[in-house]
């Protein structure tokens, strides 16, 4: 049971990456339209977009690693 609990959180994660790559992939496209159109405001949000997907991937992609003496999961906080 334990192997099908972790079998799934790794599944979960792929799909989470996945998902975070398309937004990084639609923010790329709305900075290639906003360049097209030279519409400045499109393009700074479009870049704070791109930022912020970049920065909740961090997590999926380096994951923290737990202390040695630490044994509560960082969900129970």
């Amino acid at each position: 049971m334990a192997d099908s609990k972790h079998n799934t959180g790794g599944r979960e994660a792929k799909y989470h990456l996945a998902g975070w790559f398309l937004f990084i992939l639609c923010a790329l496209f709305f900075i290639a339209s906003s360049l097209k159109n030279r519409d400045t405001l499109a393009l700074i949000g479009s870049v704070v977009f791109l930022v912020a997907c970049l920065y909740f991937i961090v997590p999926l992609i380096r994951p923290e690693k737990k202390a040695a003496g630490d044994t509560q999961q960082k969900d129970d906080l």
